[in-house]
């Protein structure tokens, strides 16, 4: 499915920014459990892209983007994958609160390729 916005031809996708404040020392434990999400994530037919950023002046906080063909299809499958169990059981464990998550619809992306 595509859209249109100011002449620009654009998937009609939703992003998801996702913010972790990770406890002290868990930083290693809580990539361990993210790694193989991202791994497998990749390989659903409506994800889009993802990137996992790092605060400058905060090593323990962490910014997850995620973008998806689907926002329905997010909540409703995408969230309930088995391979999602074991980290999201874990969050209340390795962070000093819960996500921040917030929802975005792209409106334009510029790549090299």
């Amino acid at each position: 499915m595509r859209g249109t916005s100011q002449g620009w031809s654009i998937p009609m996708a939703v992003t998801y920014q996702i913010t972790f404040d990770i406890q002290p020392g868990k930083r290693a434990d809580f990539l361990a459990l993210l790694t193989p999400v991202l791994d497998a994530m990749r390989h659903e037919p409506s994800f889009v892209s993802a990137q996992l950023f790092q605060d400058p002046e905060a090593s323990d906080r962490l910014r997850l983007i995620e973008t998806w063909s689907d926002h329905e299809e997010v909540i409703t499958v995408q969230i309930h994958r088995p391979y999602r169990a074991a980290y999201m059981a874990a969050l209340p464990e390795l962070l000093n609160h819960p996500r921040h998550i917030e929802v975005w619809k792209p409106l334009r992306a510029d790549h090299t390729q």
